[in-house]
């Protein structure tokens, strides 16, 4: 037996009604169900999943996450997007609405780090074709993205290879 991918995500959120809006209104979920003090996403009306993101309501009076300063738990979700030029416009979304708290070039893709209504952080990626990918993308790297000649070299209608695993 083997897991062959992750279904979903669910979040306890001070507001669930609150971060399904910022879902919905930046990154284009699409809502399947609410109910009292929860909420159902979908990445979009395409997925074949009953849900992608499930939020919970504990309340206004919850603490911040405390996992990775102080105790153990999630650091993040990665949330794929399909071409390079819709990473580019995510950019450009989540920093007009103050989400956006760092940028990374890992090589193999290329990577957001944003954080939602309760700080959160969650990871918007895209992943290098496999017909492109060089020995330099298979390199694990944290480095900053030089957006000119990532677009220059892949251009941004470059669709991502759906996988984060290496080729070869």
């Amino acid at each position: 037996m083997a897991v062959t991918r992750l279904n979903h995500a669910v979040l306890y959120v001070r507001d669930a009604e609150r971060t399904a809006a910022f879902f919905e209104e930046n990154l284009g979920f699409v809502r399947k169900a609410a109910f009292p003090g929860g909420v159902f996403l979908r990445t979009s009306d395409d997925t074949p999943n009953d849900h992608d993101l499930g939020l919970f309501t504990v309340g206004s009076a919850a603490g911040d996450s405390k996992a990775g300063r102080t105790s153990v738990g999630m650091y993040h979700l990665a949330w794929e997007v399909s071409t390079l030029g819709e990473l580019v416009e995510m950019r450009r979304r989540m920093q007009e609405v103050g989400a956006l708290v760092g940028e990374s070039d890992h090589g193999a893709s290329k990577s957001l780090y944003c954080q939602d209504p309760d700080g959160l952080e969650f990871e918007l990626m895209w992943a290098v074709p496999a017909e492109l990918m060089t020995a330099d993308d298979e390199q694990i790297r944290t480095a900053p993205i030089d957006w000119e000649a990532t677009i220059h070299r892949f251009s941004a209608d470059a669709t991502g290879r759906g996988t984060y695993a290496p080729v070869g």
